[in-house]
């Protein structure tokens, strides 16, 4: 059988690298590592090496090579320009050095080449016209003819190679990019629900931290209870990222918000013709929070059925999907909220007790608004803040007269009310002050704050107008550093007028310089 001739060894070597090449690939050491191997199996070379360049660097460094150690391969890095590997990695020229016991360019960085004659074939690694890295082999005992066979031969594989590595290596830095990126919004997440982020520093808030705190780290079921609007979502999502599971999934679910047909689906999920409509089986809300907390919101809504599918989740952590046999099991901490009377569900039979029991094993009660009157001026200004943060406008502060309309509301909605409150006066706002005339209607009647605008019995329309006219003139004066003319021509009137009317409403102007 006659002997393959050099030519057929190097086709059949490029075939077989083609074939690497072509398979997909998430390590780009592997399949250099690979590549090496075979051609110090079937072309005898002493040592190999590919050298990369990092994106954004002016570096080459050894990814990959045979007949290196471990210590050696350390050493081998060089800047652009240096040495016959750098000078290869910045011109993008391939270079021949027969004998590198003769060449001055060559630094033997690695240590691994003893005084002997030894050929070294450095060639490019180029793609979309720039170098991303370096092929070199050493050969002993070739003829000059051998030599530059082998070192055309060498060039064709870092062709081969340019565009299966620039990929790989695209896709690990995407990669890395997004675990970066999601590595920030983690943290941004973890600051934006710390507890010191939460707003209020009243005595019942000052507890819910507390509570926040002493139940974090646990894996304990939580019960979070007050009324519609009070931060229940907010504080759930404290108990999340402040747990060992905060990098984990936190799946919201309004319970109120599903209709009762659809509600087991989506919590448990279902599979492939379970019903009309399931096309393909679907991942329930349960198993995307698989590792993380699932915040199930208005808990006392869901339905009799749902609540015994519920019960045996918080009790054995298994379910089966809506029209499977297979069980699934889970590891998620459930976080309830409600702002319904449990208890009195359970004496009206459409609450479970035991699931009621199961759910209120760490309760944690929140208040509402109107027992948090110290903190309804933090609130405000820091919704203030935030919305103009967001809108893009100046703001400077709230007057007299809005904080005294907003003490006086009772606040049905809560937070949730006084944030939209706050957001509806900032984009009314022309002048950076929240007036009273900037809140909504409700906070300036006297059925919406429960009281008289004016602390005066049997006020009448001539009190009303003129307190509230006092206030404006007070707040110009109060942005012109007690000018009383500039005052006026921010009111658009008047000096004249303007002291007339500072005179009658007895308004001292030096008050406010």
């Amino acid at each position: 059988m006659q002997e393959p001739t050099q030519s057929d060894k190097e086709l059949n070597i490029l075939y077989r690298i083609s074939q690497i090449t072509a398979m997909r690939r998430q390590n780009i050491s592997s399949l250099l590592t690979e590549v090496l191997e075979i051609i110090e199996k079937e072309m005898g070379v002493k040592r190999g090496t590919f050298s990369l360049r990092p994106a954004g660097t002016d570096n080459l460094i050894i990814e990959a090579s045979c007949g290196l150690t471990t210590s050696e391969k350390n050493r081998g890095q060089y800047r652009l320009g240096e040495g016959v590997t750098g000078r290869v990695g910045q011109t993008g020229q391939p270079e021949l050095v027969p004998d590198i016991r003769k060449s001055a360019d060559f630094l033997n960085r690695t240590k691994s080449r003893k005084d002997e004659k030894t050929a070294f074939l450095c060639v490019p690694i180029i793609h979309n016209n720039e170098v991303i890295g370096t092929m070199s082999i050493d050969l002993s005992g070739k003829t000059d003819d051998e030599l530059e066979q082998y070192f055309l031969f060498l060039q064709h594989v870092a062709q081969i190679l340019a565009s299966a590595v620039s990929t790989i290596r695209e896709e690990i830095e995407e990669r890395s990019a997004l675990e970066a990126e999601n590595e920030m919004l983690r943290r941004q997440l973890g600051d934006r629900y710390s507890i010191d982020s939460m707003v209020g520093n009243c005595s019942n808030m000052r507890m819910v931290y507390e509570q926040i705190a002493q139940v974090a780290d646990s894996t304990a079921t939580v019960l979070i209870r007050g009324e519609s609007g009070t931060g229940k979502e907010l504080v759930a999502r404290a108990i999340h990222f402040n747990s060992p599971r905060k990098n984990n999934a936190f799946i919201s679910v309004n319970c109120a918000a599903l209709p009762e047909n659809l509600i087991e689906s989506e919590l448990f999920g279902h599979e492939k013709g379970a019903f009309t409509g399931a096309a393909q089986q679907r991942k329930g809300r349960f198993e995307m929070a698989n590792g993380g907390s699932i915040f199930l919101d208005e808990i006392g809504d869901i339905s009799p059925s749902v609540q015994v599918r519920l019960l045996r989740v918080l009790q054995e952590k298994t379910f089966e999907r809506v029209g499977g046999n297979e069980s699934i099991t889970v590891n998620v901490r459930v976080i309830a909220a409600t702002s319904r009377n449990l208890e009195q569900a359970i004496d009206d039979d459409t609450f479970r007790d035991d699931l009621y029991y199961r759910l209120n094993v760490f309760p944690i009660l929140l208040p509402p608004l109107r027992e948090r009157k110290s903190d309804i001026v933090l609130l405000a200004d820091h919704f203030l803040q935030k919305y103009a943060d967001s809108y893009g406008k100046e703001m400077k502060r709230i007057s007299t007269s809005a904080i005294n309309m907003m003490m006086a509301y009772h606040w049905p909605g809560n937070v949730r009310e006084l944030e939209n409150c706050m957001e509806r006066a900032v984009l009314t706002c022309s002048d950076g002050v929240i007036h009273g005339f900037n809140l909504p209607p409700s906070l300036q009647t006297s059925d919406g704050t429960h009281t008289a605008l004016l602390p005066i019995e049997g006020a009448n329309l001539k009190h009303m107008v003129d307190s509230y006219e006092k206030e404006i003139i007070i707040d110009a004066l109060k942005k012109h550093r007690g000018n009383a003319a500039a005052a006026g021509r921010y009111l658009n009137t008047t000096q004249r007028i303007i002291n007339y009317r500072i005179k009658m409403l007895g308004v001292v102007p030096s008050n406010y310089k």
